[in-house]
């Protein structure tokens, strides 16, 4: 990019000169390298001097606007068709800005969580992929991570596009690089993929306050707004909010709760600031769940009248921090922690400690660094609060805890707000979403994700704005039982959202797991899956978006069933045995599920009855099934639960 600045006054009488005033600001994803999507309107946007004209030049077309009041400027310029390598020239009286190099093609926007996130060079074959990449046709660029709890004009770090190659696909997403990358061999125009993930992020983050209202949310917005305004009456709301969660769960009354002072429960020497896991204390070297840590600390008259702040250092995974039994803060995330406190809350003397960690995956606890727990004074001074901790489980309760929605991944839309919100009206040609991972825990996914949809069609001005959405494969323990799974009913979420929306397919992955590892190395089937759906979306291809998907199940004479399936290439096949797995009949109550034997014909799946009522067919219903129903091109059949009819 280059700017010419052009100067407001020229020299006069040899004394004095006017300073050149700055050209023009372009915002957005625009860019050298970029690609801009053809025959859309293309929309730039930008700053100037407040008032000029500016004028936009791209491809032989040219659009005029006038910068507002604040300076900010929108032109839309017609649409192309697919082209380039163009200049973007962006002139005002104020100078010239040029960007270089710029396409007229097709743009993809890649998001979601950590699975998304993968790079090409963490995924399997990733050095001999990244290696043959070249391709200047095909741009990548990659949204750097920010959250704001107000929604964003602009990005806090300008993207840069470049073009696939050695030195730049090794870092880009794994699952969008193979999915364009698929999607150019009959694309017949340039690609942009846009990639914008954050590892562990809920969905609700990705949502903004559109979204978050029209999914039932607004609760939760209404407080992200108060924290905007007002972070200290927001906190003390979220503290009171989980105290009564927490009494509703435990039936602990009022001033009996662990975070009082005068608690009594079974208390035990924290042996070090580390992740608990590493203390040498059996029962929780696979803990999963909440740990309460207490300590007490001495003030002085002085130090206690002072405003303060308490930084506690890390926590994994969420936190709900008291002070004499008062809250004081809390949060996810698994950045380091400082709350303001709040005056009133110190006293004189002892003062305690109180602080409630949940830990959901992996590692928990409050790791420390030691030397950043400490309390600290208006007056610079600090008092050191690492040593000196005790620890107690915390009692089971079903569920996770409130979180507060400044969160970053999982707040209420403040990844929205700083990753999606500053693309403006980009034109795209459709959207991959691969994310679920950390919604098993909390009901509702569907109505989350057809209100995010929306809301982000909404946003690019295109109302069948396709999605092909990654159906999740399996994690944890495979299967024996048949029983309940929270990723299940996230797969299923996914399914009925697609079905119903006419313009969203599923990129299949049930089949892709690693039961030991939540992020599969096998990216390149993932991308093409998606480009399969994408490409039916987007393109027009003939091949079935999905592959096997099944429509009824229907009773027999038997008392079993027969499930049909669309979308199948040539007929269904079953890997390695001579019956299908994975599939259950189920009467009406949670605990009736179980195996059925299942036999294959064409694009049917008949299950044998067993005498017992039946009232439902589920198929891959696990966190972790083990499945081998596919069809000649080698797709799997999709997870699903339907009523018998």
């Amino acid at each position: 990019m280059r700017t010419l600045a052009i100067g407001v006054g020229a020299l006069v009488a040899g004394t004095l000169s006017y300073p050149a005033m700055a050209a023009p600001k372009v915002g957005g994803l625009m860019g050298d390298h970029a690609v801009v999507q053809r025959n859309q309107p293309i929309v730039v946007t930008g700053e100037a001097i407040p008032g000029e004209a500016v004028s936009v030049v791209l491809g032989g077309r040219s659009a005029q606007a006038k910068a507002a009041r604040d300076g900010s400027f929108r032109v839309t310029l017609p649409a192309l068709p697919a082209g380039g390598p163009y200049d973007l020239l962006v002139m005002a009286p104020s100078g010239t800005t040029e960007l270089h190099d710029v396409l007229v093609g097709d743009v993809f926007l890649c998001s979601g969580q950590s699975n998304m996130e993968m790079t090409v060079d963490r995924a399997q074959d990733g050095f001999g992929q990244t290696m043959g990449s070249t391709d200047d046709q095909l741009r990548l660029v990659t949204i750097a991570k920010q959250t704001s709890v107000k929604p964003l004009d602009r990005f806090g770090t300008q993207p840069a596009w470049a073009a696939a190659g050695p030195k730049t696909t090794g870092g880009f997403s794994a699952s969008c690089f193979y999915m364009v990358q698929e999607l150019r061999k009959t694309a017949k125009a340039p690609i942009g993929a846009i990639h914008s993930s954050w590892g562990g992020s809920q969905i609700a983050a990705w949502m903004g306050e559109t979204a978050q209202r029209a999914s039932g949310r607004g609760a939760q917005a209404d407080l992200l707004d108060l924290y905007a305004r007002d972070p200290a009456a927001a906190n003390r709301n979220a503290g009171l909010a989980w105290e009564s969660w927490w009494r509703e769960k435990t039936g602990d009354k009022p001033g009996q709760e662990p975070w009082q002072p005068q608690a009594v429960i079974d208390w035990k020497p924290v042996p070090r600031i580390t992740f608990y896991e590493n203390w040498g204390v059996p029962a929780l070297e696979t803990y999963l769940g909440m740990l309460w840590y207490q300590k007490t600390v001495t003030l002085s008259a002085e130090q206690a009248r002072q405003l303060a702040t308490i930084s506690i250092g890390a926590i994994d995974d969420a936190d709900r921090t008291w002070i004499n039994g008062k809250p004081v803060g809390g949060r996810g995330g698994w950045d380091a922690r400082s709350y303001p406190v709040a005056p009133g809350t110190l006293q004189a003397g002892t003062n305690v400690i109180t602080i409630n960690v949940e830990n959901a995956y992996s590692t928990g606890g409050m790791p420390g660094p030691a030397e950043a727990m400490k309390l600290t004074f208006a007056d610079g001074s600090s008092v050191p609060i690492s040593d000196g901790w005790r620890y107690a489980l915390a009692k089971r309760v079903s569920g996770t805890t409130p979180r507060v929605p400044w969160d970053e991944i999982t707040g209420a839309g403040t990844i929205y707000n700083a990753m999606i919100k500053p693309l403006g009206q980009t034109g795209m040609a459709g959207v991959a979403w691969y994310q679920g991972e950390s919604d098993t825990a909390y009901p509702g996914y569907a109505g989350r994700l057809k209100a995010m949809m929306a809301e982000w069609r909404a946003q690019v001005g295109v109302a069948q704005l396709p999605f092909a959405i990654v159906s999740l494969p399996g994690f944890g323990k495979p299967a024996v039982t048949p029983g309940e799974s929270g990723t299940a009913q996230v797969r299923e979420d996914m399914r009925h959202v697609a079905e119903a929306d006419g313009h969203a397919a599923l990129a299949v992955a049930i089949d892709l797991g690693d039961p030991l590892d939540i992020h599969p190395g096998e990216k390149h089937e993932v991308g093409r899956r998606l480009a399969r759906a994408m490409g039916a979306m987007a393109y027009g291809a003939p091949a079935s978006a999905s592959g096997p998907r099944v429509t009824q199940a229907a009773r027999d004479a038997s008392g079993g069933a027969t499930v049909t399936f669309d979308g199948v290439t040539g007929a269904l096949q079953t890997r390695s045995a001579a019956q299908a797995t994975a599939f259950e009949l189920c009467g009406a109550e949670a605990a009736s599920c179980r195996y059925a034997a299942a036999t294959v014909s064409g694009n049917r799946v008949m299950l044998a009855g067993d005498g017992k009522p039946a009232t439902r067919v589920r198929y891959a219903w696990a966190d972790f099934p083990v499945v081998n129903l596919v069809d000649d091109a080698g797709l799997p059949a999709g997870p699903f639960e339907m009523p018998l009819r």
